[in-house]
């Protein structure tokens, strides 16, 4: 557990326009905008001191009910500078700027487009980044042990002439995007939020999906509808 000394910052970065999905941060999907389902877990977070919304969209966010100071003062609201606004900007200009502007112990990062991921997995990951004193970030993990192949269409975890089940190949591990955490040192060592030394965590399948495309739009909407029913995803 993360000290109660020790300050934990999320930064939550948001963005008016989005490229495949329109406006997909401010639509309302299972009952409330989309934004709203990772901030109202991070803010309920004993282990989370502040929220920090970087963004472009203020008035937006206005218009949808947040502004600065909300949740009794834990969401800090900040206006993206122009030269860090765009679609192909860095999003490690973005955290960049947010380290600079606000000191913390430790961050933890993530997105609006990540709205199942609980508060429970997000305790875990501060555990185990505290647990493991030799490493200095974590992010999370989709794991992965199907068989894959290059663009060429050669093998490159399994022989096919030898077929081996599916859970003996050795897994391979996918960045997912779900949180990051890490401090400003880390962070300055490899001006990224994934710093030299990271742990990869392994977050729960049902608190995975990203919202890149419209079809996880599709997925996200049926899995958060489930939790607006007040059903509980299944342990796996």
């Amino acid at each position: 557990m993360i000290g109660n000394n020790e300050r934990v910052t999320a930064l939550l970065p948001m963005k008016a326009h989005s490229a495949r999905v329109t406006s997909k941060n401010f639509r309302v999907i299972a009952g409330k905008p989309l934004f709203r389902w990772i901030l109202d877990t991070m803010s309920g977070l004993e282990a989370i001191d502040q929220v920090v919304i970087n963004t472009d969209a203020r008035e937006i966010l206005s218009e949808n009910g947040l502004n600065d100071g909300d949740y009794d003062g834990k969401v800090m609201i900040r206006d993206r500078k122009t030269e860090i606004c765009g679609d192909f900007v860095s999003m490690n200009l973005v955290l960049e700027d947010d380290i600079k502007a606000v000191a913390s112990d430790h961050y933890f990062m993530t997105h609006t487009t990540n709205p199942l991921l609980s508060a429970e997995t997000m305790d875990r990951m501060f555990d185990a980044y505290i647990a493991d004193a030799q490493s200095d970030s974590l992010f999370g993990v989709n794991r992965l042990q199907t068989r894959f192949y290059t663009g060429e269409g050669q093998p490159i975890n399994h022989d096919p002439n030898k077929l081996e089940r599916t859970q003996d190949l050795p897994p391979y591990f996918e960045e997912n995007s779900v949180g990051y955490v890490f401090t400003a040192d880390s962070f300055a060592k490899t001006n990224a939020r994934i710093g030299e030394r990271p742990i990869l965590f392994e977050t729960p399948r049902l608190e995975s999906v990203d919202i890149d495309e419209q079809s996880d739009w599709f997925m996200a909407e049926s899995l958060l509808m489930r939790c607006a029913a007040g059903e509980t995803p299944p342990k796996e």
